[in-house]
Formats: structure tokens, C-alpha cells, sequence
């Protein structure tokens, strides 16, 4: 199975979120961290703001920031949001009628029981997991760097 582009980029706009907690997260800066389009990310919030993975915050020191704690937040319940299809074949779909083994496929079987062993796996692991697998994360993505930049409060 191969994951969509927005479902990468939704993992690490959730990635970056954890990984900035003591302040607002801004589109610009989520961004340039990955060297990708604004508008791109905007189109990716929206999925996460409506399922409760992410809020946004308006105004001028507005932002987004996760909408329940990192470790709250399994990468399956991404994956649920940002994917449209989980069709692995096409007897997966609704035209599947065409096929005389349709209702007795080991194949279709086999496939089901894969991709729900898939999901298992997403759902052990966590967008926290995913930040704390790598310590330097924050140097990484830029956020030490921003927070040097700021003015104190």
C-alpha cells in the first residue's frame, strides 16, 4: 500500500505541531521546514482541523497547534482522515460484481487480512512516537532557530 502525498504532509504538519508545543505553529514556518507550498499545507489542514487533530487559532499571533495531546493521536486515526481509498485491488471497490469468485476469493481474503495487520501497526504508534524517535527534531525542523529569533514577551 502506498500512502498519498497529503497523508505525508498531514503526518508532519502533526509532527511539527508535537514537536512545538510552547508556542503556535504557523503554516509559513511549517512550510519552509519542509520545503513545500503553502497553499498545499492549507488544503491538508482542513481534513485535520474537521476530524480534531489540529486547531486553528485566528488573528495577527494566530496559528495551528494539535487538537488533543501527541500521544493521543495514532497515526491510523491520520491515515483514516487523509486517505480516500483503501482498495488494495480492484475487488476491493464496488465493481467487483465482475469477478465469478467475488463472494469466495482466497485472494480477497489474503488482502483484507493484510491491510487490516497494516492499520494494527498504525494504530500502535503515535504522532509523540514519532517526534520522540528523534531527539533533535526541534534543530531539525527549524523551531530552535525561530525561538532564538523571537522577541521575549
Amino acid at each position: 500500500m502506498r500512502l498519498t502525498r497529503q497523508t505525508n504532509y498531514a503526518m508532519r504538519i502533526l509532527m511539527y505541531c508535537a514537536a512545538n508545543t510552547d508556542r503556535l505553529s504557523r503554516i509559513p514556518e511549517i512550510a519552509a521546514a519542509y520545503s513545500v507550498s503553502e497553499l498545499f499545507l492549507f488544503k491538508i489542514l482542513q481534513p485535520l482541523v474537521e476530524a480534531g487533530l489540529v486547531e486553528t487559532v485566528r488573528g495577527r499571533n494566530g496559528g495551528v497547534r494539535l487538537g488533543r495531546p501527541a500521544e493521543q493521536i495514532s497515526l491510523f486515526d491520520v491515515v483514516r482522515v487523509t486517505e480516500e481509498s483503501f482498495a488494495m485491488a480492484e475487488c476491493f471497490e464496488n465493481d467487483a460484481a465482475e469477478c465469478p469468485l467475488v463472494d469466495s476469493c482466497a485472494l480477497n481474503s489474503a488482502l483484507r487480512e493484510a491491510l487490516n495487520a497494516f492499520f494494527a501497526v498504525l494504530s500502535r504508534y503515535t504522532v509523540a512516537d514519532l517526534v520522540a524517535a528523534r531527539p533533535n527534531v526541534r534543530h531539525l525542523l527549524g523551531i530552535d532557530l525561530l525561538e532564538q529569533r523571537a522577541p521575549a514577551a
